[in-house]
């Protein structure tokens, strides 16, 4: 790692957690830019599940039961 990328962790370490997440948010977007209509469609989505569930038509499982069925399904 050179100097200048080492000082950038050492300043990075120092910061509070709100901005570390903006740094991280930003660093990820420079790598992976986001796609709008990708997260649109996401969003869709997303709020029709809620509504799904809100609304009776979904039921949902209890993170136990779920871990449950899963260990005794495939075991540890």
């Amino acid at each position: 790692m050179t100097t200048q990328a080492m000082e950038i962790m050492e300043m990075a370490d120092s910061l509070p957690i709100d901005m570390k997440i903006e740094l991280v948010d930003r660093l990820l977007d420079s790598m992976y830019p986001r796609q709008k209509e990708t997260d649109d469609l996401w969003k869709i989505e997303i709020e029709r599940r809620v509504e799904e569930v809100r609304s009776g038509k979904v039921k949902t499982i209890p993170g136990e039961q779920v871990f449950a069925e899963i260990e005794e399904r495939f075991g540890k």
